[in-house]
Order: structure tokens, then sequence, then C-alpha cells
């Protein structure tokens, strides 16, 4: 069984005091009180910042929190303590992006899951592939997408290619780039891009893009994960953008937007979903998966 004192220290989380964690779990406020601070001795570190007014989590202990929190969620799934026949979907499906820049692939099928099952919560972090590997080796997430090439090769993983997705360079409808044909490497590198954070799998490429132009790629890139912002910055100034083709025919691009073809820059991104191999795939997650295969599915 599960550390008692973690379940304690969840419920102060939660209600924010020691007296409301009590009522919670149903034990004494002073064995939630001396619970907790036998736990912060044996970790080394405070877990909760006490005042006047309750309590608050150190940055420490809010990644202890998370972490416990997941642990006792898993640990009811386990133990068969949530009544699974009535609904297999209910509770929190922990979804991983890597990297974060491709939150798009999920989009539309996260919001049909929901309208479908309103009793699944979802949950989602990103990072890189080092992150995405971490992550679901100790079950901190139930299912990951991200590069096929970032879980080839770990036998405690299953995974399965999902998408292969046309990337393309953007631009506004009045960039001076439009005048060039063809548009070529060399046309590219006399402007600015902006590119995911993550260095995985254009930025390197787009990096060599400068080098070879004999420019310093640091004064030429962008970095964000946020696409509203890429959007704005491509539509007010002449810097060069990354979409996925699929996305070239919505009227919010083609009212602002031209893709450029044919540049030969980039190749098409493949992606994967990943999973714990010896751990069953949550309902939740399957229905994800297939979702998501299902919108990314090559239309003949």
């Amino acid at each position: 069984m599960l550390d008692p004192r973690l379940r304690y220290a969840v419920a102060v989380a939660r209600v924010g005091s020691f007296s409301g964690a009590a009522k919670a779990v149903g034990v004494t406020q002073s064995a939630v009180t001396k619970s907790v601070a036998d736990l912060e001795q044996q970790v080394g570190f405070a877990i909760f910042n006490r005042t006047s007014r309750g309590v608050a989590m150190t940055p420490e202990g809010r990644d202890f929190i998370d972490r416990a929190a997941r642990l006792l969620a898993d640990a009811l799934d386990l133990l068969g303590e949530r009544d699974r026949n009535t609904d297999p979907f209910a509770g929190l499906l922990r979804i991983g992006l890597f990297p974060g820049s491709i939150d798009w692939l999920i989009m539309g099928p996260a919001i049909g899951l929901l309208k479908r099952r309103a009793s699944v919560r979802i949950e989602t972090v990103s990072g890189n592939s080092e992150r995405a590997v971490q992550l679901l080796s100790r079950g901190d997430i139930d299912v990951a997408f991200g590069l096929e090439a970032a879980f080839a090769g770990w036998p405690q993983f299953k995974s399965d290619r999902i998408a292969t997705v046309e990337i393309l360079p953007f631009v506004r409808k009045d960039h001076p780039i439009l005048t060039r044909h063809p548009v070529d490497k060399q046309s590219l590198a006399r402007f600015d891009f902006v590119v995911p954070s993550s260095s995985e799998p254009y930025t390197p490429i787009i990096q060599q893009l400068y080098e070879q132009d004999g420019q310093r790629p640091e004064d030429r890139i962008h970095l964000t994960d946020h696409f509203p912002l890429v959007r704005q910055i491509v539509a007010a100034t002449d810097t060069i953008g990354l979409v996925a083709r699929a996305f070239t025919a919505s009227r919010w691009f083609r009212d602002a937007f031209v893709p450029l073809l044919d540049t030969g820059l980039l190749d098409p991104l493949v992606l994967s979903y990943a999973a714990r191999a010896r751990w069953p795939i949550k309902p939740a997650g399957k229905d994800l998966i297939a979702r998501v295969r299902q919108a990314w599915m090559p239309r003949s």
C-alpha cells in the first residue's frame, strides 16, 4: 500500500489547509500536521509554506504533490476502487505532447472525445524527447504523442505511427518573397524564421540554412510553441513561419497567408503515439489515439 502520508499531503494541497484536509480524509488535524511534517523531514524539503491564512505549496512541493497525486490515482485504478463498470472512461487522462508545438495534432480529436465522454478529464504536458521518455517511463503520463524516432528503440514502450504530416513554410500575402520564382533556399535565408522552441526536428535544418549562407542562426530565428503568436508575427513582419499543410485550406489561412510550395526545405513530419508496454492503455487514451489516427488519415 502507498504511504498514507501521501494522501494527507495531497488533501492539504487540494483543500488549502490542514484542518480542511483532516475533515476530507477523516482523521484528526494533529495527525495530518504530524504526517506532513514527517514527510517533509524524510524528503528533505518543505512541501508547504505555512501562513496565517492557510498553506501554499513551495516549488519543490508542487512537483512532489503532482507526482504523489498521480501515484494515488494509479493506485486507485490498479486496485479497482473506481467503478469501471459504471463508466470506464471516467477520470484523468494525462497526455504528453513532444514537442508542445504539435498541439494541433490532438486539438480536434480531444474536443471530440470530451463531447462524447463528458466524464473524461484531460491534463497535458509538453517538452522535448528526453522529457517524453522520462515522464512515460515514470508513469507520469498515460499516452504520449511525438516524433516517431523519439520512441523507437525503447522496449518499455509500445508505439505506432499515427500520422505523416507535410509541414510548409508560410508567409503573409504581400510578402516580398512571393515575387521570386522559384523560391529556393537562398531566397528563404534572406528572411527571419519563427520555429518551435524544441530543436526537433526542423530547427537544425533552419539553422543550417543560415549557416550555409554565412549568417548566424541566433540572429535570424524566433522560438515559440504558441501558434497564435506565430500567426501574428508572420502577419505583421517578413518572418517566415511553419504550418501543417492541412491547415492551409482553412479560411483563416487563405484570408491572410500563402504557403511556400516546393521549396525542398522540409521532409514530412512522422508522428507516433507511445504508452507503457506493461500497462493497458486507458479507454479514454485508446479513444483519443483512434480519433487522432482518423483525423490525420490520408484522404484519397
